[in-house]
């Protein structure tokens, strides 16, 4: 017997021409399709083929063909398709050829079949699909487990899927800096500094200034103690929720009117154009 030879499973994989003179066609029948056992403790099953037929070789359902290897690649045709699947079919190009195929699944299970063509047999039935499953306790345990290899075209696939990601990611990340950049190089126009108070009164509370943007109001100064921040609307005074850190109030809403208080120390502020 001839020693195993890797096999290129791929669409369209084209071996030499067989010069070897073929016998006269005969009319050949399919067997219905059927399954066989692989053990490792057994002889290789007989799976039957014959000339200008296909016969398709399938593996459990929950395994892909990882890799395959035959005896003889010349006078019979592995086909195994582009994307990595559980399906094989072969194809002998020479009449009374004999070979072995070795095929090892992503989950580690090898299978070994012994081919035959068949067109000189007696019986002219030939195997047109042919189940495989394993005899093997240990086999059959391996097939709820995760696969142990990966089939070159899903890797590739993945790594496309992680390219793709990770550029989609990228993309993302530069039109978010561009977003902040446009807005910092924005962000000093939306700054107003049209509050008034009297100067005197917040020198001795502690306030240097008071501004806003378009969504927050921020008092600044040098305080004693932290003082108390109302807001004043229709006369009425009430006291807002503000963040407080290193002198610098920060309160989430424009303010038109309020005031700073310790005690009987107190600061009115309001903007000059306050809205009605």
């Amino acid at each position: 017997m001839k020693p195993l030879i890797p096999v290129a499973v791929t669409l369209g994989f084209a071996f030499a021409a067989a010069t070897h003179a073929q016998p006269a066609p005969k009319h050949l029948e399919p067997n219905a399709p059927r399954t066989i056992v692989v053990s490792q403790s057994s002889s290789p099953p007989v799976v039957r083929a014959t000339l200008l037929q296909s016969t398709l070789i399938e593996l459990p359902s929950e395994e892909k063909i990882a890799n395959v290897f035959a005896g003889d690649t010349v006078d019979w045709v592995f086909d195994g398709g582009h994307v990595a699947s559980r399906f094989i079919s072969i194809k002998p190009k020479l009449a009374n050829s004999t070979t072995d195929v070795h095929i090892i699944s992503d989950h580690g299970n090898e299978y070994t079949l012994e081919l035959q063509e068949i067109s000189s047999d007696s019986d002219p039935h030939f195997d047109s699909k042919v189940f495989i499953t394993p005899g093997d306790q240990e086999a059959k345990k391996k097939l709820i487990e995760l696969p142990v290899f990966v089939p070159a075209s899903e890797l590739d696939q993945e790594n496309q899927q992680i390219a793709a990601a990770k550029a989609a990611e990228a993309a993302a990340l530069k039109a978010e800096q561009t977003k902040e950049e446009e807005y910092r190089s924005q962000y000093p126009g939306t700054l107003q500094f049209d509050f008034t108070w009297d100067e005197s009164k917040g020198k001795e509370l502690g306030l240097k200034q008071i501004w806003h943007d378009d969504k927050f109001t921020y008092l600044r100064g040098q305080f004693q103690e932290t003082p108390a921040l109302y807001e004043v609307k229709d006369g009425k005074p009430s006291l807002i929720n503000f963040d407080f850190s290193n002198g610098l109030y920060t309160v989430p809403k424009e303010l038109d009117r309020g005031y700073l208080t310790i005690g009987k120390q107190r600061v009115e502020f309001h903007r000059t154009d306050e809205r009605n």
